[in-house]
């Protein structure tokens, strides 16, 4: 239980950062994307989320390396993406 709490304000901080980072600097988005994710990890330990959100980070750090406008823009709907799917399965309880 602490653990979706403390998921859901990493998540619900990401998300309420999102606007005035998207008016800024996008690629801070993508790397904000990531940390978020990153620090969700250990709510998917041990789940079939877990290589799925591995290899979403990994696409998404290469789509970041590309240093483009459309790379920065997959690698913020790759993370977007993933955030969302570990949202759902800690509100679902669901971690299998």
């Amino acid at each position: 239980m602490k653990r979706s709490v403390l998921l859901g304000l990493f998540v619900t901080a990401s998300m309420l950062a999102s606007p005035s980072f998207a008016a800024g600097d996008s690629d801070s988005l993508c790397d904000t994307n990531i940390k978020t994710i990153e620090n969700a990890k250990t709510q998917v330990q041990g789940s079939d989320l877990e290589a799925k959100v591995e290899a979403s980070v990994q696409q998404a750090k290469a789509h970041q390396a590309l240093k483009t406008e459309e790379g920065t823009k997959k690698c913020i709907s790759e993370t977007t993406q993933t955030i969302q799917e570990i949202q759902k399965v800690s509100k679902d309880g669901k971690n299998s």
